[in-house]
């Protein structure tokens, strides 16, 4: 993780920042999914306040040069250029900490979780019923998420809820999903 790039929204009358911010995180998946750099980029959100839902107004973008330099090549944000405002390709401090940017999957209703259950096992309501009570859901939670349409699942909607680790001095490597996102790997954190 030796470079990054900072894309920062534009104040927009329309549209609010966590609309744009998903449109743009939409855009990057889409352009991640078909980059030879999948797996070497890495997001954060450098505007992120720890214990606040939003994300704030700016995606940062995280990798070797060569793999960033690759992802820009593909002219992914048009569309979004006038609502961001891009700068080029820097490389990280030296002084940067590391922390762990990951997903969450949030189980929001138990009332999903049942019917879920009875489709895949075959289960009467009232066994499902049994088997995941109504306090099982987690109605809400104070993670930061943005609206995500999958390209793998045939465009199925979901809250992409990102949980972000301790900041520790010593990075762990790793690979990055078509999100660049990582269960296990760090990225750099100024």
């Amino acid at each position: 993780m030796t470079h990054y790039l900072d894309i920062v929204l534009r104040p927009d009358p329309e549209f609010g920042p966590n609309v744009l911010l998903a449109a743009l995180f939409a855009k990057l998946h889409r352009a991640l999914v078909a980059s030879p750099a999948q797996g070497e980029i890495a997001v954060s959100f450098p505007q992120y306040t720890e214990g606040r839902a939003p994300l704030g107004c700016a995606l940062r973008l995280l990798g070797p040069q060569v793999a960033l330099s690759q992802l820009m090549a593909l002219n992914w944000i048009s569309g979004m250029r006038d609502h961001t405002r891009l700068t080029p390709v820097l490389p990280v401090p030296a002084t940067a900490q590391h922390r762990s940017i990951r997903r969450v999957q949030v189980q929001s209703s138990a009332e999903r979780m049942r019917r879920r259950r009875m489709r895949r096992h075959n289960e009467s309501a009232e066994d499902a019923l049994l088997k995941i009570p109504d306090s099982a859901g987690a109605n809400c939670t104070d993670l930061p998420w943005l609206d995500v349409h999958s390209t793998s699942s045939g465009g199925h909607r979901f809250k992409l809820f990102l949980r972000h680790g301790d900041v520790s001095s010593n990075p762990v490597s790793g690979e990055f999903n078509a999100y660049g996102l990582s269960n296990t790997a760090t990225v750099a954190w100024f």
